[in-house]
């Protein structure tokens, strides 16, 4: 398919609704999280109000043209409890949270994997992510918001998005901001956001109110005259008056001593600031932002933050979504990481994406990070492979103890125990990239064990694996 038939086919597929998001648009649907295809596939699969088709044939509702994928795979169709998904008998099975299925009613974040092509499921609101490919283009017709944020440091599609056109709303006023969201979500990328966006002159200025004692958070935060207590042998600027005419980064509030609470709600109330062991106030402009992973509400109620300083801080909220939850965008943080770290070219295989794609990331993007850096540690070529990722992430296809997580080789019904005694007769069709890696594991990198599985001679296979790219030798071990 050439870029104009792509181009056109993934703009119709969401052009044809009012510029909606998540929250306003109730059309359940498929968000794609991968597919080496994935550059001829629409982002969404919107589902029909009775029945929507998946599989190679033309005709199907998505057309997925991969030899992975039956003819009329699977289908998704309503019932009175929800959206189902029906396997048609395909060859290689529909796969939901790791399970091979034949009917499954589909959750909220369900991960569907239909050949080499992975899902997740929307039960509302797919097709503002329609406007966003997994390379990082945007579809800018269908573009949820009116106005783009450019060179974010923050990566993903639309949820992403979203969080960036509410920063730019009051990027340029003071009003303060809490983020929140889980531990390694992008917290203080965010904060840093906001100062690039508000045009403010000063310096951004950040502290970690969870890594030091109440006495030293303060004459840090608020500086101290020469004298104001033992060891203060200078004047010291605090944060708060480097931060004038900047912004100010409070991370992890919600541990915040109450006593620095106090002084810091001072500020924000007075807009000055009064060093320890001085009477005279300094007045100070300074845009607030702060950070946490802890409920705040719950840390009022148990009396260990003050409502009061609360309700100055959280003028605006933007919670953070976590990993799991924006599927959709692992495989652009992949390529952004490779990216950065300069290895812009080097590839990822089906199963290294499918582990990524089922593994839950409990630590979020900086886990996805310290994955990628280990696989190019690892690996000895130009692609990350299943074994180049952290123990944990494999065992995602185990199903070690992980709910919905269920072994994905082999995806096909195994064989009758008759035929696992003797090779398999040829086959007049090629292997898939992932069967051929699939072999190559379980025979060690033995081509001639692998031509002897497949019915085929050793020469077969190796041009089997050329036209794929793929090197045996990592499997030999």
């Amino acid at each position: 398919m050439d870029p104009e038939q792509r181009q056109g086919w993934t703009t119709a597929s969401v052009e044809a609704v009012p510029r909606l998001d998540a929250t306003t648009d109730p059309t359940p649907g498929l968000v794609l999280i991968y597919s080496r295809l994935h550059a001829h596939l629409p982002s969404v699969l919107p589902f029909a109000a009775e029945a929507t088709t998946l599989g190679r044939e033309a005709n199907n509702t998505l057309s997925i043209p991969e030899a992975a994928v039956s003819r009329h795979h699977a289908l998704v169709e309503r019932r009175a409890d929800g959206y189902w998904i029906v396997d048609n008998g395909s060859t290689n099975g529909t796969v939901v949270n790791g399970e091979r299925v034949g009917a499954r009613m589909l959750r909220d974040h369900d991960i569907v994997r239909v050949g080499d092509t992975v899902f997740r499921y929307a039960a509302q609101g797919v097709y503002p992510y329609g406007a966003y490919r997994l390379d990082g283009d945007v579809v800018a017709a269908a573009r949820p918001f009116e106005h783009g944020v450019q060179d974010a440091a923050l990566v993903g599609g639309y949820q992403v998005d979203a969080v960036l056109d509410r920063l730019a709303r009051v990027a340029q006023t003071l009003i303060s901001v809490v983020i929140t969201g889980e531990s390694g979500t992008g917290k203080e990328l965010v904060a840093r956001e906001v100062h690039r966006l508000s045009g403010r002159t000063g310096a951004l200025q950040a502290i970690n109110c969870a890594a030091l004692p109440a006495n030293l958070l303060e004459s840090e935060l608020f500086g101290y005259k020469k004298g104001a207590f033992t060891g203060a042998t200078t004047d010291k600027t605090g944060l708060v008056r480097a931060a004038h005419k900047g912004t100010l980064f409070l991370d992890e509030i919600g541990d915040m001593p109450l006593e620095a609470q106090a002084k810091l709600l001072r500020v924000l109330q007075e807009r000055e600031v009064v060093p320890l062991g001085s009477t005279v106030a300094q007045p100070v402009d300074v845009r607030v932002v702060c950070a946490t992973h802890r409920d705040l509400e719950q840390r009022v109620a148990e009396g260990t933050f003050r409502g009061d300083l609360l309700a100055r801080l959280r003028e605006l909220e933007v919670k953070l979504p976590p990993l799991r939850e924006r599927r959709e965008d692992l495989f652009m943080l992949v390529r952004h990481f490779l990216t950065a770290a300069g290895r812009p070219k080097t590839r990822v295989t089906f199963p290294f994406m499918l582990a990524v794609a089922h593994y839950g990331w409990p630590y979020n993007v900086r886990e996805l990070e310290s994955a990628v850096k280990l696989g190019l540690a690892l690996a000895d070529g130009s692609e990350l492979d299943l074994p180049h990722l952290p123990t944990p992430v494999q065992r995602a296809l185990d199903g070690h103890g992980r709910p919905g997580a269920r072994p994905m080789t082999p995806v096909a019904p195994p064989p009758s125990a008759n035929a696992a005694q003797a090779p398999r007769s040829g086959r007049s069709q090629a292997p898939a990239e992932h069967e051929l890696r699939a072999l190559l594991r379980e025979h060690a990198g033995n081509i001639a064990a692998v031509g002897r599985a497949l019915g085929k001679e050793r020469m077969q296979v190796h041009r089997w694996l050329k036209h794929h790219d793929i090197d045996p030798e990592p499997y030999r071990s």
